[in-house]
Protein backbone atom coordinates (compact mmCIF):
# COMPACT_ATOMS: atom_id res chain seq x y z
CA UNK A 1 0.00 0.00 0.00
CA UNK A 2 1.44 3.14 -0.71
CA UNK A 3 0.73 6.35 1.24
CA UNK A 4 -0.09 9.43 -0.40
CA UNK A 5 1.74 12.41 0.58
CA UNK A 6 0.61 15.96 1.21
CA UNK A 7 1.43 18.95 3.14
CA UNK A 8 -0.97 18.22 5.83
CA UNK A 9 1.43 14.97 7.15
CA UNK A 10 4.60 16.63 6.07
CA UNK A 11 7.13 17.04 8.87
CA UNK A 12 8.64 20.18 9.45
CA UNK A 13 12.90 20.14 9.91
CA UNK A 14 12.73 21.95 13.19
CA UNK A 15 10.16 18.91 14.61
CA UNK A 16 13.11 16.48 13.73
CA UNK A 17 14.86 15.23 16.38
CA UNK A 18 18.43 13.77 16.44
CA UNK A 19 18.48 9.95 17.29
CA UNK A 20 20.45 8.52 19.97
CA UNK A 21 24.07 7.70 19.26
CA UNK A 22 23.10 3.88 20.21
CA UNK A 23 19.95 3.85 18.36
CA UNK A 24 22.22 6.03 15.33
CA UNK A 25 24.88 2.73 15.26
CA UNK A 26 22.35 -0.16 15.43
CA UNK A 27 20.87 1.43 11.90
CA UNK A 28 24.33 2.04 10.39
CA UNK A 29 25.22 -1.80 10.79
CA UNK A 30 21.39 -2.96 9.93
CA UNK A 31 22.03 -0.60 6.59
CA UNK A 32 25.60 -2.19 5.88
CA UNK A 33 24.53 -5.49 6.11
CA UNK A 34 21.54 -5.11 3.35
CA UNK A 35 23.77 -2.90 1.10
CA UNK A 36 24.81 -4.15 -1.81
CA UNK A 37 27.76 -2.09 -1.92
CA UNK A 38 29.85 0.28 0.46
CA UNK A 39 28.59 3.06 -2.40
CA UNK A 40 24.91 2.11 -1.92
CA UNK A 41 25.32 2.13 1.80
CA UNK A 42 27.22 5.23 2.20
CA UNK A 43 24.01 6.64 0.46
CA UNK A 44 21.97 4.67 2.46
CA UNK A 45 23.21 6.00 5.59
CA UNK A 46 23.33 9.88 4.37
CA UNK A 47 19.77 9.88 3.44
CA UNK A 48 18.80 8.64 6.71
CA UNK A 49 21.08 11.34 7.83
CA UNK A 50 23.43 8.51 10.09
CA UNK A 51 26.19 8.74 7.69
CA UNK A 52 29.83 8.90 8.86
CA UNK A 53 30.25 12.75 8.24
CA UNK A 54 26.50 13.57 9.98
CA UNK A 55 26.97 14.47 13.69
CA UNK A 56 25.16 12.33 15.93
CA UNK A 57 23.91 14.20 18.78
Amino acid sequence: MVTKTTADNDIADEELEPVADETARQAQRVVAAYAADADECRMLLSMLGIGPTNKID
